[in-house]
């Protein structure tokens, strides 16, 4: 029996009970449990259940099935039983975004509009890849209304908190999956990412986020324009569990190893003693947004970004100061593109009414954009993409910052006027965005806590189709932190 999580429809499943801490591991070796036989998919299931549940404060998750999910699991050990290969990602839990069609769930966008919602018919094509490999689904997670914002929170669920700090937001859009990840409930988190989504829940979080280029998860849009911001990637804790989920998405046959092989081989080239490949690092802290909005970077964000670069060159990498000319028409150019994605969205009669003051404010204004302004800014922004990547071209990778400020507290930005609130979620995320609009591959890294015991980030920006070598370059990080 599905569920709410506001006690309504409990299920009726007993529980099952497992090892204690059975999640407190990588999703590597939880997935070497799995395929060996050490751990059943049903009592993985049931582990991450309950703890979801016992972790229900944080707001991670707007729906939960564990019905449908234990029979799913049920039937992956069955047919284990029966003799059949385990598939790539054999009885792994995940949970999908709020924005994202799962079969016999109902898909609310986070937004009171589609409060009658009925289930899906069927599997968004991702989502169906990723359970043929055997994933197995508890439910949806929580995301800001349509998925519009760097906050996890809406008008219909509880919001998504950081652990780190549960009276924070855990960042947006896929707030609730990293809110999930964080908490260990889950072992990874698929999610989505158009301006984003993925790197500051991440960073918000204190976890690792890889967003592919555009085009290279083939579920995804793959028209090559800035009208197609938004791309699929994973949330983990590791390269390695990053690079476990990012095969299997970006794979019809999951390329079982592929990836997680290229990460271990970086990870055993450097405990060796072998020096990387010499690459250019471009250092900035620049932002597309500046001058429109004004960009204060906090203390640890620059120690962040400072210690990551420190820590690059002492390995071997040429790291220098970058200083990117972003012109001064891309705030608004973004903006129109960003908001007129509102006008393909199907809204149910009346929906305007029950729409939150953000997607009010949006909507009205791409409403009011006529086509000939959202076409020429969508060329502008085109012409901007490539100028940059032509800069950004001159260097290997390009280093910054995620996050300019901590995660604030939760209802933080809904206490603001719209047009306020658009501005100041630019503030805080003013390093993001750009590379959705150029389509280039980025991964976010954790590098310190600060004396709050909040994580800081810095975004590692790639060339076309480097998803592996920037995952490489994290790993890097990863050993030169804990060494």
């Amino acid at each position: 029996m599905a569920e709410h999580l506001d006690g309504t429809a409990a299920s009726t499943s007993s529980p099952m009970p497992g090892p204690d801490r059975l999640l407190d591991r990588s999703a590597v070796s939880l997935h070497g449990a799995l395929a060996s036989g050490e751990l059943s998919a049903r009592e993985v299931t049931q582990a991450a259940l309950d703890a979801a549940h016992a972790k229900q404060d944080l707001g991670a998750f707007v729906h939960l099935d564990p019905d449908a999910a234990l029979a799913q699991a049920a039937a992956l050990d069955d047919a284990r039983a029966t003799g059949a290969e385990p598939a790539s990602l054999h009885g792994m839990p995940v949970a999908w975004k709020d924005l994202v069609d799962v079969a016999g769930m109902p898909t609310r966008y986070g937004s009171a509009a589609f409060s009658a919602a009925g289930p899906a018919a069927q599997d968004d094509p991702l989502v169906a890849r990723l359970r043929h490999a055997g994933t197995v689904v508890l439910g949806k997670t929580t995301v800001p209304e349509f998925g519009l914002d760097s906050y996890s929170e809406n008008r219909v669920s509880a919001p998504a908190r950081t652990p780190l700090d549960p009276t924070r937001t855990a960042g947006g859009s896929t707030g609730g999956g990293a809110a999930a990840v964080a908490a260990g409930v889950l072992p990874f988190s698929p999610g989505s990412d158009g301006g984003g989504s993925l790197r500051i829940p991440a960073a918000a979080c204190g976890l690792l986020s890889l967003k592919p280029g555009r085009g290279t998860v083939p579920t995804d849009r793959s028209v090559d324009s800035v009208r197609t911001l938004v791309v699929s990637g994973p949330i983990a804790h590791t390269a390695e569990d990053a690079a476990l989920l990012l095969e299997t998405m970006t794979s019809p046959e999951g390329l079982p190893g592929r990836l997680v092989e290229d990460v271990r081989r970086v990870r055993a080239r450097r405990e060796a003693g072998e020096r990387p490949t010499s690459l250019r690092i471009g250092l900035t802290t620049a932002s597309p947004f500046s001058p429109a909005v004004e960009i204060a970077l906090a203390r640890p964000a620059l120690a962040a970004l400072t210690r990551a670069g420190a820590l690059l060159e002492a390995a071997g990498h040429a790291v220098d100061s970058f200083s990117p000319w972003y012109g001064e028409d891309y705030h608004r150019d973004f903006r129109t593109v960003w908001t007129s994605g509102l006008l393909d969205r199907p809204l149910p009669e009346g929906a305007e009414r029950h729409l939150g003051s953000v997607a009010t404010s949006f909507l009205a204004s791409a409403r009011a954009t006529g086509p000939q302004e959202r076409a020429a800014a969508v060329e502008r922004l085109e012409g901007w993409a490539r100028a940059v990547r032509a800069q950004f071209a001159e260097q290997d990778v390009v280093l910054t910052p995620v996050l300019a400020t901590p995660p604030p507290p939760v209802g933080h930005f809904l206490a603001m006027e719209p047009e306020v609130n658009y501005a100041a979620q630019c503030a805080f995320t003013p390093y993001t965005s750009m590379v959705n609009v150029m389509g280039l591959p980025a991964v976010t890294v954790p590098l310190l806590r600060d004396e709050a015991g909040l994580s800081w980030s810095v975004q590692l920006v790639g060339r076309p189709g480097t998803e592996g070598p920037l995952l490489g370059l994290a790993t890097d990080l990863e050993l030169l932190l804990a060494a």
